[in-house]
């Protein structure tokens, strides 16, 4: 289950881990303008860690999803990004 919030700077996606154990904490996204923020729960120490992307690194992620192991360098619009 997941769901979708449009706050005043950032959409907020929270993932939710729904099944038979063992379950982990709720991941949320959050999209800014200039990054994506990931945070989840660490039960262990009761903080919430935080990873930082900046827009380029969340473009590669998605590539790399759909492709199979090895390097790859992303062809960006010379327009998009100068």
């Amino acid at each position: 289950m997941f769901s979708i919030e449009h706050e005043f700077d950032a959409t907020v996606v929270t993932l939710v881990d729904e099944g038979t154990a063992p379950l982990v904490e709720d991941i949320t996204i959050n999209m800014f303008e200039d990054c994506v923020t990931v945070e989840q729960l660490d039960p262990r120490t009761d903080q919430v860690q935080k990873i930082t992307f900046s827009l380029g690194q969340v473009q590669e992620l998605a590539a790399a999803l759909d492709l199979p192991e090895g390097v790859y360098t992303l062809q960006r619009d010379a327009e998009s990004n100068p």
